[in-house]
């Protein structure tokens, strides 16, 4: 196992470990809590293999997990893709990435598939799952960090649309920096002056909170009914 943070931590009566995942048991864990989180509580069409949820970029990406070692169970989960083991990125499948500069590209760890489970939401997780993400990416001795970032659509895409607002005033790519989405979604209500950051999902909020770009438009995800974002990050400039 290797481990990317302190070995054990104690948050809410329990202790976690943050670790990446290097055995076919271990990634199989992470892909039915994927499955867990995605299909049965959210509802999206996914590729399954039985209760796991599983595609062709699990087999080239690194699986980093956070396991609850009172029940020896996977809590949490981010899929890391380092540069230069894949010809094609994830995100590619939802947006066209060409508008990326080649510099950015051969440093840009690409993460993805981020998911918590139920009974573990209190902040603790998603808090070592980036400090986790941090140390990968230093680790690793590349300096972008990129991926989408999901905003459900569940409440008409009031909370895309002020995502969408932030993406193009405060937190806004420069124009050298963008890309394009395939199936592009556009909101429909009228955007409101001050875009809060309250309805922001936890990961999208973290992004931002350190610096992060939103480098366009989001793409219309229509398995998982959300609105992703390509955000991307230049960990020599986080808040």
């Amino acid at each position: 196992m290797h481990v990317l943070s302190t070995p054990s931590v104690p948050a809410d009566a329990r202790s976690y470990v943050t670790s990446i995942a290097d055995t076919e048991e271990q990634i199989h864990a992470a892909q039915r809590l994927r499955y867990q989180v995605f299909g049965q509580e959210k509802g999206a069409r996914l590729h399954t293999v039985g209760d796991r949820d599983v595609d062709e970029f699990d087999e080239v990406m690194d699986h980093l997990i956070v396991t609850d070692t009172s029940t020896d169970t996977v809590v949490g989960t981010y899929r890391l893709l380092p540069p230069g083991r894949s010809e094609r990125l994830y995100s590619e499948t939802e947006f066209d990435l060409r508008g990326l500069p080649d510099e950015i590209r051969l440093s840009m760890v690409e993460a993805g598939r981020a998911c918590v489970h139920p009974d573990h939401r209190s902040g603790a997780v998603i808090n070592l799952m980036w400090a986790g993400l941090a140390r990968y990416v230093l680790l690793s001795g590349h300096r972008y960090l990129a991926g989408c970032a999901s905003v459900p659509l569940a409440d008409g895409g009031q909370a895309a649309a002020d995502a969408w607002l932030l993406g193009t005033t405060r937190h806004a790519a420069p124009a050298d920096v963008r890309v394009l989405p395939r199936d592009p979604w556009m909101p429909t209500r009228a955007l409101v002056a001050e875009p809060g950051y309250a309805a922001l999902p936890p990961l999208l909020r973290g992004y931002l909170r350190v610096g992060a770009w939103m480098c366009g438009a989001p793409q219309h995800e229509r398995d998982f009914d959300d609105a992703d974002f390509f955000v991307l990050l230049d960990t020599e400039k986080m808040n």
